[in-house]
This record gives structure tokens, sequence and C-alpha cells, in this order.
């Protein structure tokens, strides 16, 4: 059998229509077959054409693994997502292609490596204050990153979920906004009054005109396109950069630190492990119950006075006041010179 036929079938009809799986895990997946098809071209010293299923070996898959590692200088983790694509594939040989077993199995017991847990990288209450006082909201997209950078640490989504984020997913009244997440799963976040009034705002005054065809997503970019996660990471990095020291910054990630920081917010006011998990969007609760580990004593200190900003009214917030009332001269001036 022709492999390039069963990988076909692969991104066509196993990952889209019969497991589901989302755009961004479909791309990660072709990634991995397009370093290790040349592979295996090479390693049997055949062209890709020729190559068959049983070409799809152990032995080869071991070679590309260690390949990644020497020649591409890839992590432990980073070996572990690969083989994890290539694990995917032999469950669909095993599924589709009965009389395949036995390869598929000897595929699927291929160990994944040990590596180095990451530190979970959060930020203190204090830190997150100083990150939203850095942004300058004089501008349609200060007043912007700074209702993301809000909403980032309220919800407690990915940037892939920020970024994908439409418009009719904002319930104003209800206070929630809908997140689709991992495995195109929706979820309901419950927003705090502050972010809430941000939203409303954002949307209503400082939202840059779309291009038609992102005139559905939440938030755009000075193109008229949709924000990307690239382009949220970025906003990310910029602002935690004017607060935090170099040495800081080397031991967290500029957006799941939002992340994490509310999960650990959430976990100090007494919330149930399961609705953090559900808050977060979390496959299983194992993921969440990393969070137990850490100390919060530190935090619990300084929680209080993040919470009462949070809850606040958004018109105590003098610098937004002035800022609409600066927009209102602008407007002014641009009608008398229209006269």
């Amino acid at each position: 059998m022709k492999l390039s036929t069963c990988i076909h079938r692969f991104f066509d009809q196993y990952l889209t229509h019969i497991k589901g799986l989302s755009p961004h895990t479909v791309k990660a997946y072709r990634d991995t077959f397009k370093l290790l098809l040349p592979f295996a071209a090479q390693y049997h010293g055949i062209k890709f054409e020729s190559l068959r299923l049983e070409h799809f070996s152990s032995d080869l898959i071991l070679g590309f693994l260690n390949q990644l590692e020497k020649k591409r200088n890839n992590q432990s983790a980073t070996r572990n997502n690969r083989l994890a694509a290539i694990k995917s594939f032999a469950k669909m040989i095993r599924f589709i292609y009965p009389q395949q077993h036995e390869l598929a199995d000897t595929i699927l017991n291929i160990p994944q490596k040990r590596s180095l847990k990451p530190l979970v990288g959060f930020l203190y209450n204090d830190e997150i204050l100083k990150v939203f006082g850095s942004v300058d909201i004089r501008s349609k997209e200060g007043f912007r990153d700074y209702t993301l950078l809000h909403l980032l640490y309220d919800s407690g989504a990915r940037a892939s979920e920020i970024a994908d984020l439409n418009l009719d997913y904002f319930n104003p009244e209800q206070k929630t906004m809908a997140i689709l997440g991992k495995g195109n799963r929706f979820r309901l976040v419950k927003l705090e009054p502050r972010t809430v009034q941000l939203l409303q705002v954002y949307i209503k005054r400082y939202r840059i005109v779309p291009k038609p065809s992102y005139q559905h997503r939440l938030f755009i970019n000075q193109r008229g396109e949709g924000l990307t996660r690239h382009g949220i990471y970025r906003i990310c990095k910029k602002h935690l950069s004017m607060v935090l020291p170099a040495k800081r910054l080397k031991i967290i990630s500029p957006v799941h630190s939002f992340r994490h920081s509310r999960a650990m917010d959430l976990l100090c006011r007494g919330q149930a492990i399961t609705d953090i998990k559900n808050h977060l969007g979390h496959d299983n609760v194992q993921s969440t119950t990393l969070y137990l580990q850490l100390d919060l004593n530190h935090r619990r200190r300084i929680q209080k006075q993040l919470v009462e900003y949070m809850k606040s009214e958004l018109t105590i917030e003098h610098k937004i006041d002035e800022l609409l009332e600066g927009e209102n001269i602008q407007d002014m001036m641009a009608w008398l010179d229209s006269l």
C-alpha cells in the first residue's frame, strides 16, 4: 500500500472528519510529516513516490526523532510532540487498516522521552497592575491593547482562543464570553465588571474598521484584519518588558503568564479545582492540579487590591474619562474642518 494514499486519508478524512481536530492541530501534524517524509525517502534510498506503508517502521521513526535532536537541536518536548503526531497516524492505520495492526502497534509502543518540566511562570497581582498601567490608552491601538490584556487575564484564555473570538461571543447583559477552545469545544466564561465595560467601550468607540472578511472578529489589527496569536504575543511581550526585569521575563511566557495568574487567583479565592479546570478549558483535571503545588502565601497578601480593581466600575478610571473627552474634541475639530 502506498504511503501517500494513507497520508492523504489521514489529513483529509481522519483528522478533520473522524476526530474533528482543530486547524491548529492539523497544521502542527502537517509540519511533522513535512519533515518526516523527506527523511523517510532518504533513509530508504528511494523516491518519495515509492514509499510504502511497510517502510514506516519503528526504526525509521526512531531515526527521525534522533535526527530532530542532533541536527535540528530540538528539545525533548518538541521531539515528543512530533512523536504524538506520528502515533496519531498509527492509530488511524490500526482503525482503518486493521490488517496492519502489528505495524501500527510497534509505532504506538515507542515511548516518549523524559523532559524537564518547565516552571509555571505566573505574574503576581502587583505586577499585573503595573502591566495594565504601562499601556498608553490615548489611541485606538492602545485602548485595544488595554482591553485585550484585561480580557486575557480575566478569561484565562490562550492566545489562539483570544485571536479567534467573534463579536457575537460576547454577551454584555450576561457578562459572559464564549470561548472556542481545544477540540472545537466552547466554554462560557463569566467576566468581571471592569472587563465587560472595557469591551463595550472598545467595540463602540475604538475598534478599527475591519476589512469585509474580518467584520465578525473582535480584535482587529492596524491593517483591518483579525489580530493573530503572534500579534497577541508581541503585545504581551511589549508591555511586560516595560515593567519586568529581563531575568523575570526569561522564566515566564508573555501570554501564558496571564493564564497561570488567573488560575492562581481563582485558587486563592477558594474556587473548586473543577471550576478552575472549566474556566481554563483543560481537557482533564490533572492539568489543573499543577497549581495546587505552588506557594500561595505571597499571592494572598496582595490579592485584595487586584480583586477590587477588576470589580470596580470603569468610570473611576480618570485616564479613560480624559481619553473620551479628548476624542470628542477631536471629533468636533474634524467637523469644523469639514465646514
